[in-house]
């Protein structure tokens, strides 16, 4: 058995993690050592008790590396372990590095330069279009953008790396073979196709209430820094930005109105220390010294708005916006439009990142489209 099926059966003995394995590694001389060593010898190393070597003895003999990687094929998928050439750079960095990820996709030499983007499941539509337009922009700027799959602000991350024609990274809390949410399946094709849709879950393991908080810290260890859009204090998202702290990664908050439990998590980041995020160029300037200039020079000139097609009634509201931000009442006065049709055209608008909604349902130009609503559009 060699160094890298070794790490494949490794990962799939339960309760064995990566750091203990470490352990077992530096005292038995290399991974496949594991599948050799006697009971008195693994129950010597530090962290594996009586309990742990009697599990890696039972379970050793039955893990067939082959025949997994065998399976994982048939799912469009290969293994990279440790000890691959195309193993994150990052993500051996931090304490406790996975050790076999699966992997629907490619893994590249510039996804060092990622960013995770993050959030709660249950995002407002404001946050949905935060999440949509800052992942549209880094992956404008060439930078690759990491989340999580999850419904909500994930979703809307990975949506918007795609449309901005990037890279974007899908992290699972359960294995490739037992996606959830389900309904992300298609848009995982879409990842994967585009960038990679990855696990460290044994094929055939559900999610659950640990998978999710563990898989946090691969979110963060394969980027530069974590930007939480919207998330409560007790969130997934906030377990990320702790790992990413704990990882030496920078941590981003985008600030939110006080009254929604969203807000409440990249507040309380920011009042300790994240830096506020605004635009991207709030996010940019953080790796100016570590992203080469083509990126830079490419975020001085985004269009933050995609080229997009407006009615005569959008062109309408566009123009009502021009000269200030109005509150809705005003704005469908101005726009001669009736109250229904405003709001239902707001949301569209809102998607393709042409008006931001503020708060006291205020409606303002998003930046970089004062262009479109000059008077003689």
């Amino acid at each position: 058995m060699n160094a890298r099926e070794a790490y494949i059966g490794l990962n799939m003995i339960d309760k064995l993690g990566p750091v203990r394995v470490r352990a077992l590694v530096e005292a038995l001389g290399e991974p496949a050592g594991v599948f050799t060593a006697s009971y008195e010898q693994l129950i010597r190393v530090k962290g594996v008790g009586s309990d742990l070597a009697q599990g890696i003895l039972a379970q050793r003999e039955l893990v067939d590396p082959l025949a997994e990687e065998e399976k994982a094929a048939k799912l469009n998928a290969r293994l990279v372990t440790y000890v691959d050439s195309d193993y994150p750079e990052l993500l051996k960095q931090i304490h406790d590095p996975p050790l076999a990820l699966y992997v629907q996709g490619t893994l590249e030499k510039k996804d060092k330069q990622s960013v995770a983007v993050v959030g709660t499941r249950r995002a407002s539509h404001y946050g949905l279009s935060v999440a949509d337009r800052l992942a549209y922009q880094l992956a404008k700027c060439g930078l690759v953008v990491v989340s999580g799959l999850a419904r909500g602000i994930d979703t809307a991350a990975h949506q918007g790396a795609l449309k901005g024609g990037g890279r974007t990274i899908a992290v699972l809390g359960s294995a490739l073979d037992t996606l959830y949410p389900p309904e992300n399946a298609d848009l995982a094709r879409k990842i994967a196709g585009q960038g990679a849709v990855i696990s460290e879950y044994t094929l055939g393991r559900e999610a659950d209430r640990t998978t999710f908080p563990y898989r946090n810290r691969i979110i963060s260890g394969l980027t530069m820094g974590a930007v939480i859009v919207e998330a409560d204090t007790q969130s997934g998202a906030m377990m990320t930005a702790d790992s990413a702290l704990d990882q030496g990664r920078s941590v981003f908050a985008v600030p939110g109105r006080i009254d929604q439990p969203g807000s409440h998590g990249p507040h309380r980041l920011i009042k300790n220390g994240a830096r506020l995020v605004e635009d991207i160029d709030d996010i940019l300037q953080e790796f100016e010294l570590l992203l080469p200039m083509d990126p830079l020079k490419k975020a001085a000139a985004l269009d933050s708005l995609p080229r997009v097609q407006l009615s005569a009634d959008e062109q309408a509201v566009l123009r009502a916006l021009f000269e200030e931000p109005l509150d809705v009442d005003s704005l469908a006065r101005r726009a001669n439009l009736p109250m229904t049709k405003l709001s239902s055209m707001l949301l569209g608008l809102e998607m393709k990142r042409v008006i931001r909604m503020l708060p006291g349902r205020i409606v303002a130009l998003a930046e970089g489209v004062r262009d479109l609503a000059a008077p003689d559009v």
